[in-house]
C-alpha cells in the first residue's frame, strides 16, 4: 500500500492518462473518491414476459432471426426467444462484428429498457454478450460512472476495481469523532458504493439517502470547508493598514444625510469599523436586498480609510452603475473636503493622464470600473478597495484591485442575496454581513404577468401613467435582431413605442452606447426630460430614479430570477405606487414558468435566491467565485445543510487539533485543485 496521503499516479496508458486528466482523474485517490452516477442491475436475469416496460433489465435469450432492414431507415432487426416469450432488439448504429455475435442460435445476455414496440416487447441499443457455458452472474450492481469521450464504462471499473484493492483507503477522520458523527468507515462506505451487492435498493443509492453517501458527502463538505477556513486562516496572517479614524469625516457625513441610517446599516458599519482598525485584511461581503441602503455603508467604511489617512478604491461592473456611484459618493463627499476621482475606460487620454495623476497623488476616493485595475493605475496608499456587485468580477481581477495597495481591507458587496447554506459553504472564507431590513419609505411592488399577446394592452398603461406624471422603464434582452432569438429587441422597441405614443418623450440607452452618451440619458431621465426609457439590462443595478414607477421587462421568460429581482427593484423607490409588468412568449419552458411563478409569488429577495438556488444549483449561481472554491459534486446544500453544520465545526477543530489528518483529507478530495483563496 502507498504512503498515506501521497499522490499515486493511474497506472494505464499515457492516451488513456490524458482521456482521464478531462474528467479530473490524475491519481489512484481520483479513482476512489470518483463515485457512480447510477447502478444497473444484472445480478439476476428477467424472463421477458416478467420484464416491467420502462425499465432496465437483463434478459438471457436466443436469436431466432436476425436481419438488416433499410426502411424507414438502416436498422439491425434481431429477434430472440427464452422459454417465457419473444423479444426484438433494435440496432440503429452496428458493426459486422456486431451482426456476426447475433447470428441465429446465439444465445446472449442483453441488458437494456424493455418498451413496447409493434411486435410485442423490444429494447433498443441494448447492451449484449455472448454467454459461455454455465457463465456465472456477477455478485454485485454494475455501477456506471461520469466519463468523456473514449473511456468506456467498462474501461473506469477496471481501473476504480484496481484502486480499491490496492489504493489508500485509510480514515482521516479521528475514530472518536466518526462515531460521535455517527458516520460509517470510509473503506466500508467506498466499497459498497463502487460494488454495492445484490439486493441493495436501487431507489435509496440513487437518491443518495444511503449511509455510505452520507459518510462521503460529509467528507466532501469537509474538504471544501478545510480548504475555505485555511484561506480565511492564512490571510490572518497577513499584515494590513491599521484604519483607525483620526477626525469625524464618518460623523459629519451621517449629519448631513437628509435620512437616518436602519439598524441593519448601523449594525453593518459598526462590524466593518471593527474590521478596518484590525492589522490584518477585512475580507468581508456586505449582502443586502434591492435597495436596503449599501452605498452608504461603503461611503461610511471609505470615510474612516480617509480620516486614518488612506485611501479607498470604489469598482463597479458597468460604467453606468460605476458612475452612478461616482456622482452619488462625490455629492456626500465634496463638500466635506474630500477629493473624490473617477477612472473609466471611456475618459479621453488627456482627462484620463489628469485622474490617474490625482490617484497617484492626491486623490482620497478613486471610484470607476474595471478601469482601476489596468496597468499604468498607481494608488498613493490604497488601504480599502470596495467592489460592488462582486460576483460579477471573477477572483483574478479582485486580486488585480488588492493589489494595487499594501494589502488592503476589501469590502465587497452584492445586492443578490446569498441563501444561508451557500453563505456556509461555498463563501466560509468570508465575513458576511447581512442588511436585513429596508429604509423606510420604499412602497410595495406589484408584479403582473401578461402575455405579448396583451402587449397593446401595456402600451396603454404606459400612456395612462405618464398623463398622471409618472416615468416608466422598458428593457429587452438584446440590442439588435438576432435569427438565433428572435426576441423584441431594444432598438425595435424604441422605435415601436415611439410610434405608438407620439406624445411622450422615449429614450434609448444601450451598452454599445459611449458613456457620455449613456450618462446623458441617464441624467434626462433622472431629470424627468424622459417619459420612457427603453434600455438593455445595463440599468440593471444603482438606478435611482424615485419617480419611475413602473418597470417592464420584456421577454421575461428569457432572463434568470436575480436580473427579474434586480430590474424590479429599480422602482417602487419614491412614494408612488408602483409596478413590474413582466411579458413573456409562449409556449413557456418548464424552468422558465417555475422562474415567472417565483418572481410572482416573493417579494424577499432571500427567498426568491433560495429558490434560484434549488433550480439552478451552485455552480451557476455563484458565477466566476467558483474559481478555487472546491464545487460540490455529490452533496446537495439543500437536502444536507446539516453536514454543511457539522462540517464548519469539524474543520475550525481538525485544523488546531489534527492538521495532519486534515491535510490528507484535503489531498485525498481536492489533490492539485486545492488553491489558496486570494480573492
Amino acid at each position: 500500500m502507498p504512503e498515506s496521503g501521497a499522490a499515486v499516479p493511474i497506472r494505464a496508458p499515457e492516451a488513456l492518462r490524458k482521456k482521464l486528466a478531462k474528467i479530473g482523474l490524475h491519481s489512484e485517490a481520483d479513482l476512489l473518491v470518483h463515485l457512480p452516477l447510477r447502478y444497473e442491475d444484472e445480478t439476476r436475469i428477467t424472463p421477458v414476459a416478467h420484464a416491467p416496460w420502462g425499465e432496465p433489465v437483463l434478459v438471457e435469450v436466443v436469436v431466432s432471426a436476425s436481419e438488416v432492414q433499410f426502411r424507414p431507415r438502416r436498422q439491425m432487426v434481431v429477434r430472440a426467444l427464452d422459454e417465457s416469450g419473444e423479444l426484438t432488439m433494435r440496432f440503429f448504429s452496428f458493426y459486422p462484428s456486431q451482426q456476426a455475435a447475433l447470428a441465429v442460435g446465439a444465445r446472449v445476455r442483453a441488458f437494456g429498457e424493455v418498451r413496447g414496440g409493434f411486435f410485442g416487447a423490444e429494447m433498443v441499443h441494448p447492451r449484449f454478450h455472448k454467454v459461455r457455458d454455465d457463465e456465472p452472474l456477477p455478485d454485485e450492481m454494475t455501477p456506471v460512472y461520469p466519463t468523456t469521450a473514449g473511456v468506456a464504462n467498462s474501461a473506469l471499473q477496471k481501473l476504480i476495481g484496481r484502486a480499491l484493492e490496492a489504493g489508500d483507503l485509510s480514515d482521516t477522520l479521528p475514530e472518536e469523532l466518526r462515531k460521535r458523527l455517527k458516520l460509517p468507515a470510509l473503506a466500508r462506505s467506498l466499497r459498497f458504493l463502487h460494488r454495492p451487492p445484490p439486493g441493495t435498493d436501487l431507489d435509496t443509492l440513487h437518491a443518495r439517502n444511503h449511509p455510505a453517501w452520507r459518510r462521503v458527502k460529509f467528507d466532501e463538505v469537509l474538504a471544501q470547508q478545510l480548504c475555505l477556513r485555511r484561506a480565511y486562516l492564512a490571510r490572518r496572517e497577513q499584515g494590513a493598514p491599521v484604519l483607525v479614524a483620526r477626525d469625524d469625516l464618518g460623523a459629519r457625513l451621517l449629519d448631513g444625510l437628509p435620512f437616518a441610517l436602519t439598524g441593519a446599516q448601523l449594525r453593518a458599519m459598526a462590524e466593518i469599523a471593527g474590521d478596518l482598525a484590525q492589522p490584518y485584511p477585512m475580507q468581508r461581503l456586505l449582502q443586502g436586498d434591492v435597495g436596503a441602503g449599501k452605498t452608504i455603508v461603503a461611503a461610511l467604511a471609505a470615510c474612516q480609510a480617509i480620516s486614518a489617512g488612506w485611501q479607498a478604491a470604489f469598482m463597479a461592473p458597468t460604467e453606468i452603475l460605476a458612475e452612478q456611484h461616482y456622482l452619488k459618493l462625490k455629492s456626500w463627499l465634496e463638500p466635506l473636503g474630500v477629493k473624490v476621482a473617477w477612472l473609466s475606460g471611456s475618459l479621453k487620454s488627456k482627462a484620463r493622464r489628469a485622474q490617474l495623476a490625482a490617484t497617484a497623488a492626491d486623490a482620497q476616493l478613486v471610484v470607476g470600473t474595471h478601469a482601476l485595475i489596468q496597468d499604468g493605475v498607481d494608488f498613493a496608499r490604497l488601504g480599502l478597495a470596495i467592489v460592488d456587485e462582486q460576483h460579477r468580477f471573477g477572483v483574478a481581477q479582485r486580486l488585480a484591485l488588492r493589489k494595487k495597495g499594501a494589502n488592503p481591507h476589501q469590502l465587497m458587496m452584492s445586492a443578490t442575496p446569498i441563501p444561508r447554506t451557500l453563505a456556509m459553504s461555498y463563501y466560509a472564507d468570508l465575513d458576511v454581513t447581512v442588511l436585513d431590513e429596508l429604509p423606510p419609505g420604499r412602497t410595495p411592488i406589484k408584479t403582473r404577468l401578461v402575455a405579448d399577446s396583451r402587449r397593446a394592452d401595456v402600451v396603454g398603461f404606459v400612456s395612462k401613467l405618464v398623463e398622471e406624471g409618472r416615468q416608466a422603464y422598458w428593457v429587452c434582452p438584446l440590442i439588435e435582431e438576432s435569427e438565433a432569438l428572435q426576441l423584441q429587441t431594444a432598438e425595435e422597441t424604441f422605435a415601436q413605442l415611439t410610434a405608438d405614443l407620439p406624445k411622450l418623450r422615449i429614450g434609448l440607452v444601450h451598452g454599445r452606447l459611449k458613456g457620455d452618451e449613456k450618462q446623458a440619458v441617464m441624467a434626462a431621465f433622472a431629470a424627468g426630460e424622459i417619459d420612457v426609457l427603453v434600455a438593455t439590462t445595463v440599468i440593471e443595478v444603482g438606478v435611482d430614479v424615485p419617480n419611475a414607477s413602473l418597470m417592464v421587462i420584456e421577454h421575461a421568460e428569457r432572463f434568470g430570477l436575480s436580473q427579474l429581482h434586480q430590474l424590479r427593484g429599480r422602482v417602487g423607490r419614491g412614494q408612488y405606487e408602483s409596478s413590474c409588468v413582466l411579458i413573456y412568449a409562449g409556449p413557456l419552458g418548464e424552468i422558465a414558468r417555475q422562474r415567472l411563478k417565483i418572481i410572482f409569488e416573493n417579494t424577499d429577495g432571500f427567498e426568491i435566491a433560495r429558490q434560484d438556488l434549488q433550480i439552478r444549483g451552485p455552480g451557476e449561481f455563484v458565477g466566476s467565485r467558483q474559481s478555487g472554491v472546491p464545487l460540490l459534486r455529490y452533496a446537495d446544500l439543500e437536502m444536507d445543510a446539516d453536514l454543511v453544520e457539522m462540517a464548519r465545526e469539524v474543520a475550525e477543530d481538525m485544523l488546531r487539533q489534527a492538521p495532519a489528518q486534515a491535510e490528507r483529507h484535503l489531498k485525498r478530495w481536492l489533490g492539485t485543485r486545492e488553491e489558496l483563496l486570494k480573492s
